[in-house]
């Protein structure tokens, strides 16, 4: 993925994933990377961090509060920032939460994705990546059927829209991980 020059989003950029991946990008010398993310003090506390990452640099960050479910705001977004990359980290990962609260996992986690990425492919975004999870392979809980069904969601996407290219990639356990 070259991000050089490019304005990058990356949806859960507060999470332990979203957030690696927003140091990483900045390595790749982006011109812009939207911090979207749900929990405010997560957006807070990476918008924090990054400054002083990128202090000098000339990239520039762009915090969004807001859900990956809400349409109307991730067109907005989407336009407004002119994104080119998305980073789809955004999702409910905690097993026993999730099994306890399966609507709130099911709408996040594959109705967010759809939304996302419904909506990156309808303002002409060059390149969409799923973060997902290991285990949407033969899941055998919500959280890892919810990722599952946003990977076919993604995939189903991708035949139907040739201008962006979709892809995705299944992190296992990460060292250090909130989850």
């Amino acid at each position: 993925m070259v991000t050089v020059g490019r304005c990058v989003l990356v949806s859960g950029a507060g999470g332990s994933t979203g957030s690696e991946l927003c140091r990483q990008v900045l390595a790749c010398q982006p011109s812009r990377v939207v911090l979207y993310e749900l929990s405010e003090l997560a957006l807070y506390t990476v918008h924090q961090e990054l400054l002083q990452l990128t202090e000098g640099t000339g990239i520039d960050l762009v915090p969004v509060l807001g859900s990956v479910t809400d349409a109307r705001q991730v067109r907005k977004v989407l336009a407004a920032q002119r994104v080119q990359v998305v980073l789809h980290a955004a999702a409910y990962k905690h097993v026993p939460l999730v099994e306890a609260n399966p609507l709130a996992g099911l709408a996040n986690n594959v109705f967010g994705t759809q939304t996302l990425a419904r909506e990156a492919a309808e303002t002409g975004v060059e390149r969409f990546i799923l973060i997902s999870s290991d285990k949407a392979v033969r899941p055998t809980n919500v959280m890892g059927a919810s990722k599952r069904l946003a990977e076919l969601v993604v995939q189903d996407l991708a035949t139907r829209h040739a201008g962006t290219v979709f892809t995705m990639v299944r992190f296992g356990n990460v060292l250090g991980s909130s989850g």
